[in-house]
């Protein structure tokens, strides 16, 4: 079975009973958050910029729990010999005990000189999900769900430094994804967005609204 845990945010993990994989860990300072920082666990985390509300809490949580830490090189590297971690570049894929990660390309600012943004195509579970990280739609993406067939794609729709609910949609079909879950939405003001909007314009795949605090089974 794999859960998906919705932190707020950007912020959830797939637990595949074995291991459990965060993503951009930004608690302390959220608004949203539904777990600290000091309680969440961790077998890999997995950042995709270096803005402050993705990389987060991420050094502290790979400290506490032993975490791999996976990005950016210029990013991952922030722990110095205190954390496991493993720098990778866009197209590249590792391979890991519960399946695989590959690093996609994201359209968005890195946080960080030298660093650059990315999304990440996770297969754990049985499943494939895609995670666009902080992106404008593009394109290829057309081409990412060509390459993997998408069982789950997580979606910024907050729009302002991100797609919105209509450009979030178009990803969808470009994806051919067959589950759609929204996120970096309604922390701020700036980002307010109702996911409703998403559902009503997705014809294609099943929306899965998710409040922060909440958890599901990826089927």
């Amino acid at each position: 079975m794999l859960t998906y845990n919705y932190y707020g945010h950007a912020c959830f993990m797939l637990d595949d009973g074995a291991n459990k994989i965060l993503v951009d860990p930004f608690l302390t300072g959220n608004p949203a958050a539904a777990i600290s920082e000091k309680d969440v666990q961790a077998t890999y985390i997995l950042i995709t910029h270096a803005h402050g509300d993705h990389v987060g809490d991420a050094l502290n949580i790979a400290v506490r729990t032993g975490a791999t830490c996976v990005g950016i090189p210029e990013i991952v590297d922030f722990g110095g010999q205190r954390v496991k971690a493993v720098g990778m570049n866009l197209g590249g894929t590792l391979k890991t005990e519960f399946g695989f990660v590959r690093m996609v390309p994201a359209l968005h600012s890195s946080g960080i000189a030298g660093g650059i943004a990315c999304g990440y195509v996770i297969g754990v579970g049985g499943k494939v999900v895609y995670f666009a990280g902080d992106t404008a739609l593009f394109g290829d993406m057309k081409l990412i769900g060509e390459r993997d067939k998408i069982d789950y794609a997580i979606l910024p729709i907050g729009g302002h430094y991100t797609m919105d609910p209509i450009d979030a949609a178009k990803a969808v079909e470009l994806l051919n994804a067959a589950n759609v879950i929204p996120l970096h939405y309604d922390t701020w003001p700036v980002i307010k967005q109702n996911p409703e909007d998403l559902r009503r314009l997705v014809n294609t795949a099943k929306v899965h609204v998710v409040k922060p605090g909440q958890s599901i089974e990826l089927k």
